[in-house]
């Protein structure tokens, strides 16, 4: 039995049973894969997927305990290579970070120069994108850590931790009638078309059930992924956009005005996921507790010791 062979058969998984797409993501060849599982196969005495002629139709079910504990395998020799790094090269490495747009622009950039600051020998990396893309990048390993609203504690691979509860607000051009509009209301808000975000990012799901408790239909005319391209479209004159409260800031916004939209709108938390089992480092524990205080290593082992979620906020 080969690591390679468990790398073989959990992309082909992942993959949705496609052997050549699995192939491509390995480097290597289709006819190669297929050898090497059947030799697998044969090795353990049974066989792992099921099959109509030469294709992968399904997964026995002896087939779903061995992709469990193959699985389980590869997280602790990257484990082991993830440790043994750290003992043998000391204050270096690469820490891949996810996050989406907002934490990334808004909550992020001081963590990060005094994170760099404090480990100028670890790279750090950083992808953008949607709550769902960053929860399967922390989840297959392809981030350390990962930064979002939404997704990250809906995913059976990763560990959440709630960091902190903001609010969304709304904003308008400056001299715009809402802003007359005191307390401000869903209903007065349909009356406008507005720009928010799209629908996997940023509390969008908490907008929408807000307008829908009520029965009212509000009048999306754009919806963008970040909070900076709604701003644009609001200076524009197109609609009032709704965006997270700390996305603004008055001074460089200029010409537009923030009403607080907490009475309106659920609050919403972001969270902070590793993957389960995963190897924390150091730097680690460190850049967690930068964005997080209440974030310690203590904490954290504790957390992945009972394998759920830290606490609510």
């Amino acid at each position: 039995m080969k690591l390679q062979q468990l790398r073989y058969i959990v992309e082909i998984e992942r993959q949705g049973l496609n052997v050549s797409e699995a192939a491509e993501v390995l480097y290597t060849s289709q006819p190669g894969v297929s050898k090497q599982i059947r030799l697998l196969e044969d090795e353990l005495g049974i066989a792992i997927f099921e099959r109509s002629g030469k294709r992968f139709t399904g997964i026995t079910e002896p087939g779903k305990v061995v992709l469990e504990i193959a699985a389980r395998i590869l997280r602790e020799a990257e484990n082991l290579k993830r440790a043994s790094a750290e003992f043998s090269s000391g204050d270096s490495g690469k820490l891949v970070l996810a996050a989406t747009h907002t934490q990334a622009r808004y909550a992020l950039p001081t963590v990060v120069r005094d994170f760099v600051a404090r480990h100028p020998n670890v790279k750090l990396e950083m992808h953008q994108g949607n709550p769902v893309q960053i929860a399967d990048w922390v989840a297959s390993g392809d981030a350390d850590v990962g930064i979002a609203t939404e997704s990250l504690d809906q995913h059976a691979q990763l560990v959440s931790f709630p960091v902190q509860q903001w609010s969304h607000c709304v904003i308008a051009p400056a001299g715009h009638p809402i802003l007359a509009s005191q307390p401000l209301s869903l209903q007065e808000l349909a009356r406008w078309p507005l720009i928010t975000y799209d629908a996997a990012f940023t509390g969008r799901s908490r907008i929408n059930r807000a307008f829908e408790r009520l029965e009212i239909t509000p009048n999306i005319a754009l919806t963008a992924l970040d909070a900076d391209v709604i701003k644009t479209y609001v200076s524009l004159g197109l609609g009032l956009g709704i965006i997270a409260k700390l996305a603004f800031d008055a001074q460089r916004d200029a010409g537009l005005v923030a009403i607080d939209a907490a009475h309106l709108f659920e609050s919403n938390t972001t969270r902070l996921a590793v993957r389960r089992g995963s190897y924390l480092r150091r730097f680690d524990y460190d850049f967690i507790e930068l964005f997080a205080p209440h974030l310690n290593k203590r904490v954290i082992e504790m957390t992945l010791l009972g394998g759920g979620e830290a606490w609510q906020l």
